[in-house]
């Protein structure tokens, strides 16, 4: 369940004034979305956002600000977060650095050995459109069940709470599984559900631009 502080009412500190725009400090960059909430700021940490959330440890967080998920309220500062756990992140938009990192060998066996899947992932509030990639013979249901990493990717995301879009399309969103409760492949075209011919599994759809 999600800490108190990211539910209405905590923390209570009168956050400062706006600063305006100014650069970013080292990090890197993150937009989440909690039940209530989201967050933009700088995760301090070194290498992939993908890893850093993985690794299902506090992350230390900096130049927050939020805003309810419900847009009632424009983002304000938030200074008084400091870490945040990645059990309470459901969604963390992002862009290529928020995936793992391949070498060449790797990312050459990563468009070759996986099938792409134009799939609708409901973690409540949210459901979130785009693209899985996934080893031949493993279907997308399969992100139900318990594995060793707790977000997954997914590419070119659309995320909706409600019928409402949240934010542009992102290159990449990581999804929290332990909020995961429904996985159903779609058309890109249309982004309703492919339904499979008797007796036959679906396989992998390419991604098509909406």
């Amino acid at each position: 369940m999600p800490f108190r502080i990211f539910r209405r009412g905590g923390p209570e500190e009168e956050p400062p004034p706006l600063p305006g725009a100014q650069p970013l400090p080292p990090g890197i960059p993150f937009d989440a979305l909690t039940e209530e909430w989201r967050l933009v700021g700088v995760m301090e940490v070194q290498g992939r956002l993908s890893d850093a959330l993985n690794r299902r440890e506090p992350i230390p967080i900096i130049a927050v600000s939020w805003a309810p998920i419900d847009e009632s309220a424009p983002f304000a500062p938030a200074p008084s977060l400091k870490s945040v756990d990645p059990y309470d992140l459901i969604v963390v938009l992002g862009g290529h650095d928020s995936q793992p990192a391949y070498d060449d060998r790797q990312r050459a066996a990563h468009k070759l050995h996986k099938v792409a899947y134009d799939v609708a992932l409901d973690c409540p509030p949210f459901r979130v459109v785009g693209t899985i990639h996934l080893f031949p013979g493993t279907e997308p249901d399969r992100l139900l069940e318990r594995q060793t990493e707790l977000f997954v990717a997914v590419t070119d995301a659309v995320t909706f709470v409600d019928t409402r879009r949240v934010g542009d399309t992102s290159e990449v969103a990581l999804i929290n599984r332990s909020y995961l409760k429904r996985v159903e492949q779609i058309d890109r075209r249309t982004n309703e559900a492919v339904r499979p011919l008797p007796g036959k599994p679906l396989g992998g759809t390419s991604h098509r631009q909406g």
